[in-house]
C-alpha cells in the first residue's frame, strides 16, 4: 500500500487501465460487520445472527451474508480499481464457501476486457479466505472514469451497536417463577442500600430481613420516605454485630442469601470466614457477570473484588466457583480464558506461569466442567480475529465465557472500564460460601443491584434443588 492510500482516495482513468491490471483489499470479518449488514439490509436470518441456532445448521456456526462479500467487492471497485467515478453496470456472484467471523478475506478484482468506445471494463472478482479457499467469485461490468480524481479520504462516523433486547428483563423473567429468596440485608443504613433491598423485593426476588440498628434504620426510611413497616428487622447495635447476626441467620438456614448494605466489605467477609457452618472448603471469590454490546454473549470476570493477589491454588478455586456460576446461567461447558499480558509462557511473568499450570490442572482433572486455556491476552480471549492474526489455535480464544484475571487490581480496572467506557451491564456475586452473597458498590446502578439479586436467587434455588 502506498502511503497516499491512507490519506487519499484516487482513481485510475480508462486510458490508464490495461487488461490484467488488478487491485485488492483485505478485511478481517467481525461479528459487528455481520450485525451492521443485517441492520442495513433488514436480513435478520438467524443463520447470521443467532449463534445457538446457527450451530445446529449444516454450517455449524454463524456465517456472513453472501451479499456482504458483494459489498466488499464494490468497495474495491469504488476505491481502488477503477476507483472514484466508477459506474457499476452489472455484477455476477457465485457463492462457493461460507465466510465466518474471524476470517481474513482478500477481495480482489482483475481487468479481463476493455471496450474503448464505451469505456467499459469487465473485471473478474474474487473473495478468498486465509486458507486459500474461494468464498465468492464472479464478474463485474463497469464504466471507468475518464477524468482523474483524487480526494481526501472521508472519515466515517463510528457506529456502535446497542442491543435491543434487555438482558435484565430476560434474567428477571427467568428467575421470577422460582419465588423470592429470604435474604439478610446487612446494615442497609443509607438510602441507596435500603432502596436496593426494597427494589429487589418489589421485583419479586428477595424477602428482605433487615439486620441493623432499628433506630438508625427507621431514621433512614423516614428521611427518604421508604416504607419498611412490614419487614422483619433484626435489631443489632452496630455494623459488626449486623454482619455476625446475618451470618448466623444464614448458618441456621433462616435466610438463603446475604446482601451487603452500607458496611465495609471486609466486615461482612470477615464474619463469613469466621463461621465454619458457612464454609465449603473452597476459597471465597467474586464474579462479575457482564454483558456488553460489543460481545455476543454474557461473560464472567473473576476475581475483581475479594482476592487481592491469589496464588495458584486460590486461582484454581476462583475458576471452580466461576464455572459453577456459568453452569447456573446455562453454559454447561464454559470456555475459561486465563488472562495475562501476553499469550506465551514467560518465566519472568508469573501470570503466564500460573496460566500454564492451571491449564495442566484442567488436563489432569483437577479443574472440571470447562475448557481452560491460557495464557491469553485480553484481545485473544475475546476476538477470534485477533487470535487468528497471532496464529492461536484454541477452543477458548475469541469465545471466552469466563475471564480469569491475574489479580484484583487488573480485574477491577477491566470490569470498570467495560462498564463505564464499554456500556457493559453487570451483576456481582460472591461464591464459595454455602449461600450466595450479593456484594454491590455504592456506585452501582439500580439495574446492577437488581441483577445481582436475581443471580443470588438463581444460585439459592440451584442449591435448594441440589440439597
Amino acid at each position: 500500500m502506498h502511503k497516499d492510500d491512507l490519506l487519499l482516495v484516487q482513481n485510475r482513468t480508462f486510458d490508464e487501465i490495461a487488461v490484467g491490471d488488478s487491485a485488492s483489499i483485505e478485511r478481517t470479518l467481525t461479528a459487528q460487520d455481520i450485525q451492521l449488514f443485517a441492520i442495513l439490509s433488514g436480513d435478520v436470518n438467524p443463520q447470521h445472527l443467532d449463534a445457538e441456532f446457527a450451530s445446529s445448521t449444516r454450517f455449524h456456526g454463524v456465517i456472513a451474508h453472501g451479499m456482504l462479500g458483494g459489498a466488499l467487492i464494490s468497495a474495491v471497485l469504488g476505491t481502488r480499481l477503477p476507483g472514484p467515478g466508477t459506474v457499476y453496470l452489472g455484477q455476477t456472484l457465485n457463492f462457493k464457501a461460507p465466510a465466518r467471523i474471524g476470517d481474513r478475506l482478500t477481495i480482489s478484482v482483475r481487468v479481463t476486457e476493455r471496450h474503448e468506445a464505451s469505456k467499459r471494463l469487465s473485471l473478474a472478482c474474487a473473495c478468498i479466505n486465509q486458507d486459500g479457499v474461494t468464498v465468492i467469485e464472479g464478474q463485474a461490468d463497469v464504466i471507468a472514469p475518464v477524468e482523474r480524481i483524487s480526494m481526501p479520504r472521508t472519515t466515517l462516523p463510528e457506529v456502535r451497536l446497542l442491543g435491543s433486547d434487555n438482558g435484565l428483563l430476560r434474567l428477571l423473567e427467568h428467575v421470577r417463577p422460582m419465588g423470592a429468596v429470604a435474604t439478610a440485608v446487612v446494615h442497609p443504613c443509607d438510602a441507596l442500600s435500603l432502596s436496593a433491598a426494597l427494589d429487589a423485593q418489589a421485583a419479586g426476588l428477595i424477602v428482605p430481613v433487615l439486620v441493623a440498628p432499628r433506630a438508625k434504620l427507621q431514621a433512614v426510611a423516614d428521611d427518604n420516605q421508604l416504607d419498611i413497616s412490614a419487614l422483619r428487622i433484626e435489631d443489632v447495635p452496630h455494623s459488626h454485630a449486623a454482619a455476625a447476626r446475618a451470618v448466623a441467620l444464614a448458618a441456621s438456614g433462616e435466610v438463603a442469601a446475604l446482601m451487603k448494605g452500607s458496611l465495609h466489605t471486609d466486615e461482612l467477609m470477615s464474619a463469613v470466614l469466621a463461621c465454619p457452618d458457612l464454609r465449603t472448603g473452597r476459597r471465597l471469590s467474586h464474579c462479575f457477570l457482564m454483558q456488553t454490546p460489543s460481545y455476543p454473549r454474557p461473560f464472567i470476570i473473576t476475581d475483581a473484588a475479594i482476592n487481592i493477589a491469589p496464588n495458584l491454588d486460590e486461582k484454581a478455586d476462583i475458576i471452580r466457583n466461576a464455572i459453577g456460576l456459568a453452569q447456573a446461567i446455562g453454559v454447561q461447558q464454559p470456555r475459561v480464558a486465563i488472562l495475562a499480558a501476553v499469550e506465551t509462557v514467560n518465566a519472568r511473568m508469573a501470570a503466564t506461569l500460573d496460566a500454564a499450570a492451571l491449564c495442566k490442572m484442567a488436563d489432569r482433572g483437577q479443574i472440571t466442567g470447562a475448557i481452560v486455556d491460557g495464557p491469553l491476552a485480553f484481545d485473544n480471549a475475546v476476538s477470534i480475529a485477533a487470535a487468528r492474526i497471532k496464529g492461536i489455535v484454541s477452543e477458548v480464544a475469541g469465545r471466552a465465557d469466563i475471564l480469569v484475571v491475574p489479580d484484583l487490581e487488573s480485574g477491577n480496572m477491566l470490569a470498570k472500564q467495560l462498564e463505564y467506557l464499554g456500556g457493559a451491564a453487570s451483576a456481582g456475586i460472591v461464591l464459595g460460601a454455602r449461600v450466595p452473597i450479593v456484594l454491590t458498590s455504592r456506585a452501582d446502578s439500580r439495574e446492577s443491584r437488581i441483577a445481582s439479586c436475581a443471580i443470588a436467587l438463581l444460585l439459592a434455588n440451584r442449591a435448594r434443588e441440589a440439597a
